[in-house]
């Protein structure tokens, strides 16, 4: 097993593949296996590196909830492209990991070459983040008290999953055997730490608007904490553009995954080529219907 070193925490990754650089990062719910549908697409013409985030065996997993945070994400993401010597990557991030590939765009953008941001959005409007920090503290304090398992068996049939498991009931059912996998400590930790005190995207505006980096925005339509957010997000990120998938809700690489490919390797084609620039100003009016100048 390889390990990266983030301040003395053990990450677990791997690559697959030759080619262009692309990082996956997991959400809460999934691990480094979540991604096996789009490593066994992509790793064919691209270098695919994946990981366990901390909290998330057989990466360390650190007793501290202060040992987890979102900036503490974003810098375990650039020690796992430090470990493969990788200058600059395209990232693709899911939920917890969108959220990380997002400040990675921020703060790192030139270790990017290229965001995939997908089902991004839980807890960031500013009139419900009391509602979500209290559903985390009792989620957090469920892992510890009973165990991942029952933990997890309700998290998985919640609201935004059952599209998956309706489609690919098969599928579904591999995604909560993995999940009831996770160790409850750092599932409550990561809760606590990373998905409980991270910034309001809302409160990021003029940070997200400055992003250069060519962005993919993808969400399923009935992914309701996302859906705001993310079409928020395209208004905001002038280099951005965005996927909407029908009848899905939140693990859309994993519900969808041949759209989700297709989607992302035309935006990587179009990105590598220099023709993902920033959105044309004269798109943006206030007026629904724009009329010709009279000469």
């Amino acid at each position: 097993m390889a390990y990266a070193n983030s301040g003395g925490v053990k990450l677990h990754c791997e690559e697959v593949g030759s080619g262009h650089p692309i990082l996956f990062i997991h959400e809460f719910a999934g691990d480094e296996r979540s991604w096996e549908p789009q490593v066994r697409y992509f790793s064919r013409r691209y270098r695919c590196i994946r990981y366990a985030a901390r909290g998330y065996l057989p990466s360390d997993v650190p007793d501290d909830p202060n040992h987890y945070s979102q900036d503490i994400a974003v810098a375990d993401a650039i020690a796992v492209l430090d470990h493969y010597e990788v200058e600059k990557a395209h990232i693709v991030g899911l939920s917890m990991g969108g959220f990380a590939t997002l400040h990675i765009g921020m703060k790192h953008a030139e270790r990017a070459s290229a965001l995939v941001v997908a089902g991004c959005g839980y807890g960031a409007p500013k009139g419900k983040q009391g509602a979500f920090q209290a559903e985390v503290d009792i989620l957090a304090d469920h892992f510890e008290r009973d165990g991942t398992e029952k933990a997890a068996a309700v998290y998985a049939g919640g609201p935004f999953r059952v599209q998956h498991q309706n489609k690919d009931p098969l599928g579904w059912a591999e995604f909560r055997a993995q999940f009831i996998e996770h160790s409850p400590r750092g599932s409550a930790n990561t809760l606590r730490g990373v998905q409980g005190r991270r910034p309001s995207l809302y409160d990021l505006e003029a940070e997200l608007a400055a992003v250069s980096v060519p962005t993919l925005l993808i969400n399923g339509d009935e992914d309701e904490p996302c859906l705001d957010a993310t079409i928020w997000l395209k208004r905001t990120m002038p280099a951005s553009g965005l996927v909407i998938l029908p009848r899905t809700g939140h693990a859309s690489n994993l519900e969808e995954p041949d759209a989700f490919n297709h989607a992302a390797q035309e935006f990587f084609s179009t990105a590598e080529q220099g023709r993902w620039a920033a959105r044309d100003p004269r798109s943006i009016a206030d007026t629904q219907i724009v009329h010709e100048e009279e000469n």
